[in-house]
């Protein structure tokens, strides 16, 4: 039986919109980036807002529908839009709002395009940092028009493994990750998944994300060499969490997971 065909490449334009997008929404959010006047609210979820992240939601919005009127949109603040086109927008204007408040310059500007092949477009842009890796299928990885590449680190206890926060980790999961010898760190929200995509850092790790914190991963880190699961090492941004690795540790990260989807972690050599 013949092998399927790959899925058709990305239209380059498409990531280039989806990239000057991101960097204008997220140039929007500096007006407020420790800014004296910045109110935070908390939504129905306990979760913080700000107007730096409904202004920037706002603008993306309307350019999206002077430029794709009839692609769907989705995005954290504001509700669904429906489209006609087989095209999904998924947008999270401050990925990252708590360190966004607390003015820690880590925070994220998060655009992704699906479409009916999948992950299609990803950005990750950093306002505070002007940086920016973004990737298209078919068309490669690229930080701020450089190519990107994960690691080659192969050895969990040589790894630097990093997320947002230990705070939602089982017990019993952080032990297992800790045996392993690998360096644990929190650098997090879309900036970790930008560390692995980047090489800099070997495995990233969210116990608990929605689609829009983590839409720009598949294929981000597939064009950069990685590998993006959820925790049960499913290929899909609503698990309700997220792992991205260099590929090589991929199967021993998930390994030390299973507390995540309701299995003892295996033990990792």
């Amino acid at each position: 039986m013949a092998e399927p065909l790959p899925p058709p490449p990305a239209a380059a334009d498409l990531l280039d919109d989806a990239v000057e997008l991101a960097r204008a929404a997220g140039a929007i959010t500096l007006r407020w980036f420790r800014a004296g006047d910045l109110e935070v609210e908390r939504k129905g979820d306990g979760t913080p807002v700000t107007q730096a992240d409904r202004a920037a939601e706002r603008h993306l919005r309307q350019e999206l529908a002077r430029r794709y009127p009839d692609d769907a949109v989705v995005g954290e603040e504001e509700d669904d839009r429906p489209g006609t086109t087989g095209r999904t927008w998924i947008l999270d204007p401050i990925d990252g709002t708590k360190a966004f408040t607390h003015g820690v310059p880590l925070y994220c500007t998060l655009v992704a395009v699906e479409d009916d092949h999948g992950s299609a477009v990803g950005v990750i842009h950093l306002p505070a940092l002007d940086q920016t890796v973004y990737a298209g299928r078919g068309l490669g990885c690229f930080e701020d028009g450089r190519p990107a590449r994960v690691s080659a680190v192969a050895r969990l206890d040589q790894a630097h493994v990093s997320t947002s926060s230990y705070s939602n980790w089982p017990d019993a999961t952080l032990l297992a990750v800790k045996a392993t010898g690998a360096s644990l760190r929190t650098w997090g929200d879309g900036y970790g998944y930008a560390l692995v995509a980047t090489g800099r850092i070997d495995a990233m790790v969210d116990p608990e994300v929605a689609r829009w914190d983590v839409a720009p991963m598949p294929v981000i880190l597939a064009e950069a060499g990685g590998v993006f699961t959820d925790a049960a090492g499913r290929a899909t941004t609503t698990g309700g969490s997220g792992v991205a690795t260099n590929g090589l540790l991929h199967d021993a990260v998930l390994a030390c997971l299973g507390e995540l989807v309701g299995e003892a972690p295996a033990p990792t050599p």
